[in-house]
């Protein structure tokens, strides 16, 4: 197997506790992947280097499965999921308890109980259907099933169903995690998706960083007798050991550039379009972020874009290959709840905002003026911090290519695209795991859970031909 990010992880857990006999080759010096943890400024301050903030891993029906408590890991619930603020001092928030969400909602709060309700109860029947199907992405799994109102556009839903600026705003500050400019489909998929995911199980955090999401995962692997080896890059397919199959943790185009595949299937890989990258800033903080709305301190995550109309333009402008001067920035502080990550009295914070695909633009100072403009004084509280464009990202890992994190274009057409390829090859030795593969991007485990299912139904094939012909 090749990658040790939390889907090659998986699909090498559920590989081993197959009975089948599993290596994992990582090229960094730890797994993880994007679940990652490091001193990104100063020492004792330790940043997450990509994903922070976790609720499809507390959704996961596959981590669920496993003793990862047992290997180290321990999940933290901030009071609130997210808060979204806005200028005037106040904040819309997002809470654990639909009718608390409602509530602080105003004139909204009877809609948005109506609306999610039904999100929020179809989930006993919708997990076991995306553990079991693997085929279509989570996001428009969750859509087709509760309807085209989840398909839909975020920005002209939200017109449509909300009447108050916080809840429109709320509403796209969720539809942003797409990636998408608001008025395509499916956007809307995803501010369903999170909002019910806050309402189920919160938006936690794993103590000490997301590292501790892929040493629980590493040190299960082990446990079942599997081995793994960092500081391996594979650089081509002559490097890989004998093995009856291998399923790769890699982007499609590493994959096209690497496998021993056909030429139709590598011009498939190639067709799949990337996403918009993002450029990040990570801080070591001498106090907590000052924020003006007080429910602020209260959330793990918060979102940074104002109105539905900033957001709107903000998301636009990636896809025109243009930087926002004001873009939408999701920030996660994570000491407020968990002091493990820096020297007592000392915080950190992680930002991001999206950018165009590989572009070489610095956003710093636009995310920094962000939350200036929604907590004065923050700079006076700055001491050192760690700036990554779209290029820097790609450096660090490889798959990552322009500072895509997303796994490629959320789009209907290449959803459909990455739901028809699937996880397997034209090489019937070879399957693919990444976050471009069923059921999409996010610290789950399920495209990897997937992708080691289909190669353990060819390694059955294979010792079924084997018995039939013990001579052959």
């Amino acid at each position: 197997m090749i990658g040790a990010g939390p889907n090659g992880l998986a699909a090498a857990i559920t590989l081993a506790r197959a009975g089948r006999t599993t290596l994992l080759l990582e090229a960094q010096p730890a797994p993880g992947g994007g679940a990652s943890t490091q001193e990104l400024t100063l020492p004792g301050f330790r940043h997450d280097v990509c994903s922070a903030v976790h609720p499809l891993a507390a959704l996961s029906p596959f981590f669920r499965s496993l003793p990862l408590a047992r290997h180290g890991l321990a999940w933290i619930e901030p009071p609130l999921a997210l808060a979204h603020p806005f200028e005037d001092g106040t904040a819309a928030t997002l809470e654990r308890s639909l009718g608390a969400t409602a509530a602080k909602l105003g004139r909204d709060g009877d809609a948005w109980r109506r609306r999610l309700q039904p999100a929020i109860a179809a989930w006993p029947r919708l997990a076991p259907a995306i553990a079991g199907a693997g085929g279509i992405p989570t996001a428009l799994w969750t859509a087709l099933r509760l309807g085209p109102q989840a398909a839909a556009a975020a920005a002209s839903q939200a017109r449509r169903w909300w009447r108050t600026r916080n809840a429109r705003g709320l509403w796209a500050g969720l539809a942003a995690h797409s990636m998408l400019p608001l008025e395509r489909r499916p956007s809307a998929a995803f501010a369903w998706a999170l909002a019910a995911a806050a309402h189920l199980t919160g938006w936690p955090i794993a103590r000490g960083g997301s590292q501790a999401i892929a040493d629980a995962l590493a040190s299960h692997f082990r446990e079942l007798g599997g081995e793994l080896r960092t500081g391996m890059r594979v650089e081509s397919w002559e490097q890989m050991p004998a093995a009856k199959v291998v399923i790769c943790d890699l982007s499609p185009r590493q994959l096209a550039r690497l496998a021993p595949i056909s030429e139709r299937n590598r011009s498939q890989l190639r067709a799949l379009r990337p996403g918009p990258g993002v450029c990040k800033l990570d801080w070591a903080l001498q106090a907590p972020i000052p924020w003006a709305a007080a429910d602020c301190a209260r959330a793990g995550t918060v979102h940074l874009g104002g109105t539905l109309e900033e957001i709107e333009a903000s998301e636009r402008a990636p896809w025109k290959g243009q930087c926002a001067a004001r873009p939408f920035v999701l920030l996660a502080q994570p000491t407020r709840f968990d002091p493990t990550r820096a020297p007592a009295g000392r915080h950190i914070a992680w930002a991001y905002c999206h950018a165009p695909y590989a572009a070489a633009a610095d956003a710093g100072e636009a995310i920094e003026a962000q939350i200036e403009r929604f907590a004065p004084g923050f700079r006076r509280l700055i001491l050192a911090r760690s700036a990554w464009t779209t290029a820097d990202f790609e450096r660090h890992n490889a798959n990552l290519e322009g500072g895509d994190i997303g796994g490629g274009a959320q789009t209907l057409k290449q959803l459909a695209l990455r739901a028809a390829l699937g996880h397997t090859t034209s090489n019937p030795a070879i399957f693919h795991c990444f976050a471009s593969t069923p059921p999409g991007a996010g610290v789950h485990g399920l495209g990897g859970y997937y992708a080691a299912r289909a190669a353990l139904r060819r390694l059955e094939a294979m010792d079924g031909r084997r018995r039939r012909n013990p001579g052959g």
